[in-house]
Parts: C-alpha cells; sequence; structure tokens
C-alpha cells in the first residue's frame, strides 16, 4: 500500500539538502584546489573527482524509481530531475576539464583519443547521450513529446550508466573495486526494473485472458 506523500514543507526541506550534498564533492574539490591540495596531478584529480560524481549522481537518479516501488514513498520521484542535472552536470565539468585543461583544446589530438582509445570514445558517446535527457528534463519539455515519448527517451539513462561503468572500468585498469560496485549496484537497479515489468506484463496477461 503507497504510503503518504510528505507536505511541502518537509518536501522543500529534502530538496535543499540534497541541493547541498550534491554540491559538496565540488565545493570540496575547489577548495582543494585554492589550497593547491589536488596531488601531484591536479589534472588527473579534477577529471577522476568529476567523472566519479558524474557516474554516482547518475546511478542514484536510476535508484529513485525502484527505491519508490520497493518503499512506497513517492518523494525520491520528486528529486530525480535534480539528481539527472547534476549528474549532467558533473558530466559537463568532467569532459571540460580533459577538453581544457589536458588536451588545450588540440582537436587533432581529441579526435585520435576518441578513435583510438576505446575507454575515451564510450565516455564520450554517454555524454552525446546525455545532452538530449538534460535538454527534455523540463516539465514543457514532457508536455511536448508525450509521456510515453519522454519515458522512451529517458530509458537512455540506463545506456548512459552501463557505458558510464564501462568507461570507468576501461579507465582504471588495475584497481577495479569502485567499477565492481558501480557495476553491482547498477545490476540491482536494472533487476527491480526488469522484475516489476515481468511481474506486470503476467498480472495483464491472466486480466487479458478473461476478458476476452
Amino acid at each position: 500500500m503507497p504510503k503518504p506523500s510528505l507536505n511541502a514543507k518537509a518536501l522543500a526541506w529534502i530538496k535543499v539538502a540534497t541541493f547541498l550534498l550534491a554540491l559538496l564533492p565540488l565545493a570540496k574539490l575547489g577548495v582543494n584546489a585554492y589550497l593547491d591540495d589536488l596531488g601531484a596531478n591536479p589534472i588527473e584529480k579534477i577529471t577522476h573527482v568529476t567523472g566519479y560524481w558524474t557516474l554516482t549522481m547518475l546511478t542514484i537518479t536510476l535508484a529513485a524509481t525502484p527505491l519508490r516501488r520497493l518503499s512506497g514513498w513517492n518523494w525520491p520521484i520528486r528529486l530525480r530531475r535534480m539528481l539527472g542535472l547534476f549528474a549532467f552536470g558533473y558530466g559537463c565539468l568532467h569532459l571540460s576539464t580533459y577538453l581544457v585543461l589536458d588536451q588545450f583544446f588540440d582537436w587533432d589530438a581529441i579526435v585520435e583519443d576518441i578513435v583510438k582509445r576505446p575507454y575515451i570514445t564510450v565516455g564520450f558517446a554517454v555524454f552525446v547521450a546525455m545532452v538530449p535527457l538534460a535538454i527534455t528534463s523540463t516539465d514543457n519539455m514532457l508536455r511536448r513529446l508525450g509521456g510515453k515519448n519522454w519515458l522512451r527517451l529517458h530509458r537512455l539513462a540506463y545506456l548512459c550508466a552501463v557505458g558510464g561503468v564501462v568507461h570507468y572500468w576501461w579507465l582504471v585498469k588495475k584497481d577495479l573495486s569502485n567499477p565492481i560496485a558501480f557495476a553491482s549496484v547498477l545490476a540491482v537497479l536494472l533487476g527491480v526494473r526488469i522484475a516489476y515489468r515481468l511481474g506486470g506484463a503476467l498480472v495483464r496477461r491472466p486480466a487479458a485472458s478473461r476478458s476476452t
């Protein structure tokens, strides 16, 4: 049985807290940069931190629907858009670090990297796929596309997450603990989604047979 929704005031406080928590990694990175405490390779540090939090925010976003279904609470869905935009924002910082600080807009070298390095190929493809998700995240775009078309498009988020895990896995090569953790969480989220889809299909099938 669905649990009652939170009142507007409580939901507003949760949104504010979520917003501030989502900003913490960026704030910490900024403080470390100001204190010149980014380690021996600052560009690599910024690249890894922004990439890690891109995938983290994307994974948390995908957890909203399974959490609602398992718990009965509706409020996690109200945070999904914000978290998805944070995922895109961290993804923009991740890509910008590579383009600006690492490659200095050397487009020949960038194209060569995309073609020759599989993890960069996958990472670039993931970012491109995230762009339409961010553009269509507004209520206005939801109305223009229609609910079904919007849902179909936003299933790309799962492909982005899978691609993000592959990108991370191929990047680190040796210490695979974090990519394995992300892959495990994503497998659970996909499993819950598939289980509910199969369960819904099984429920609809007997109902359809009784109506004929």
